[in-house]
């Protein structure tokens, strides 16, 4: 079923969900012209919190800055929208898609003089590959098809028409009967997954793709970084092979949707002993202690949504 709440905020008020309504010429429903972010709030034992509300809303103004986009709004005002509709819609926990795109307007290429429209939508939404998959690992493809090259999109920016890449990736592993795709950068060293960012361990240090290999610079991603040196655990951001993947003693994805997900194969070839290893399972038990308020939020990554 598709996700549905009672609110939306759109263009600085609240209205109904089935009033908050496009019309058919906007310009990013034709070319792609949206920038977005995706967020949780997860419920703690003090209300609802929003995770990593700043960091999230600094990468929707940088993408916007790519997309040449002047968003009406400022962080300070767009946080403030964000904890109003997450309150207004009574969630205890829920995932929030803002989302800023050219609306209605003329429809050359060129889509500057088109407004700018800014939507802020919440909905209750459960674990991305689902709850198993964060105990037992998914299995996964490499992918036949590549992620964007230098000089042909702007990887780090979080922009709609560049996900029909990620969409390619993630149909073609559905279709095999595979969770998720792993994908390549134009050189053949691993990126990232179709929507998440990916972690090996071997021999107890942590590699992760650097910024140069085609990836969005995840915010989950960085706060998995965090915690990792937090635990003495040796991380190198650095170009990773393919034939690694299958040398790791352990593998996850991570993103605001898929958390902390364990990879239990690559290609049909078992990662590790074929289960989640103990450095996941560390850092997931870690970030979900803190998200869910169980342990003292010493980073600031949570905004009570009960405080304005």
């Amino acid at each position: 079923m598709a996700p549905r709440s009672e609110w939306i905020w759109w263009n600085g008020r609240l209205v109904p969900w089935d009033q908050a309504t496009v019309h058919v010429t906007a310009h990013a429903l034709h070319y792609g012209t949206s920038v977005f972010e995706g967020i949780r709030a997860y419920e703690t034992p003090q209300g609802a919190a929003v995770f990593r509300l700043r960091p999230h809303l600094a990468r929707l103004f940088f993408s916007a800055r790519l997309l040449r986009f002047e968003i009406p709004y400022t962080e300070d005002e767009l946080a403030q929208a964000v904890v109003e509709t997450v309150r207004a819609n009574r969630h205890s926990s829920c995932y929030i898609r803002p989302l800023v795109f050219r609306g209605a307007g003329p429809l050359g290429v060129d889509g500057r003089s088109c407004p700018v429209e800014v939507v802020i939508i919440t909905f209750e939404w459960g674990k991305y590959l689902g709850q198993e998959a964060l105990e037992k690992g998914v299995d996964v493809i490499v992918s036949s098809w590549r992620r964007m090259a230098p000089d042909t999109f702007p990887a780090l920016g979080k922009i709609g028409g560049q996900y029909v890449n990620s969409q390619f990736a993630a149909m073609e592993a559905h279709d095999l009967g595979y969770a998720e795709a792993i994908m390549l950068d134009a050189y053949g060293y691993v990126a990232e997954g179709s929507g998440e960012n990916l972690f090996l361990v071997k021999d107890g240090v942590l590699y992760t793709p650097p910024f140069h290999n085609s990836i969005l610079l995840g915010v989950t991603r960085d706060a998995v970084l965090t915690l990792a040196r937090e635990q003495g655990i040796e991380v190198r951001e650095q170009p990773i092979p393919r034939e690694w993947l299958y040398a790791a003693d352990e593998l996850f994805m991570t993103g605001t949707a898929a958390e902390i997900t364990p990879v239990r194969s690559v290609d049909r070839i078992p990662i590790g002993c074929g289960k989640p290893g103990p450095i996941t399972r560390r850092l997931q038990e870690r970030f979900f202690a803190i998200v869910t308020g169980q342990a003292p939020d010493i980073y600031g990554w949570l905004t009570p949504v009960g405080s304005a």
